[in-house]
């Protein structure tokens, strides 16, 4: 019979392996997974690692289940959201990230995925401002705020080319991308999961 949840230890001794260059990685999240394949965590440690693989498949399936087994693990449901956005499948992101917006105003989850609403919609002034307020009040990760500053970088880059260029909606080769459109196909190749 299993435990359902790994002991603190055992995350806290993975957690150290995955910031090692370990090459082992995921066979030690696998290892625990089969003593406690109902760990959210794992699940999500899991699709982090895949993620950073290159195995877009694996790593969502991987953070789906961790979001299907605790639908109130809130940080693995805005990683999920995100891996779906950066992969192109905006409506599914807004979807799995329904549940974060009835979060508190003050919870810096629900002012990013504010700020991605904006994002989407290429309304970059008030994504940014969103995205400043959420790491103002993100005081417990900032691997994450992380993350969100190189999204803003690359907003401030697409926005400087847009307005050199005039409305920037036609690269003059016929294509009509969003400013959005490309700043996720370059930020997703960059992200960290965390």
């Amino acid at each position: 019979m299993t435990d359902q949840l790994a002991t603190d230890e055992d995350i806290n001794a993975l957690v150290a392996l995955l910031q090692s260059d370990e090459r082992n990685d995921l066979k030690s999240i696998d290892d625990l997974l089969a003593k406690h394949p109902d760990d959210p965590r794992l699940h999500f440690m899991r699709g982090s690692v895949l993620a950073g693989k290159a195995q877009p498949l694996e790593a969502h399936g991987a953070m789906q289940r961790a979001v299907e087994i605790a639908p109130g693990f809130a940080i693995a449901r805005y990683q999920l959201g995100f891996f779906e956005l950066t992969s192109g499948e905006a409506d599914r992101a807004l979807s799995t990230w329904g549940p974060l917006l009835a979060e508190a105003d003050d919870n810096y989850l629900r002012v990013f995925v504010e700020g991605m609403t904006h994002l989407i919609r290429d309304e970059f002034e008030p994504a940014i401002e969103k995205f400043e307020h959420g790491m103002r009040l993100n005081q417990e990760n900032e691997p994450l705020n992380n993350d969100i500053k190189l999204l803003m970088m690359e907003i401030g880059k697409l926005a400087d080319k847009r307005a050199q260029s005039g409305d920037g909606d036609d690269d003059g080769n016929g294509s009509d991308l969003s400013a959005t459109s490309l700043i996720l196909g370059q930020f997703g190749g960059n992200r960290t999961i965390n």
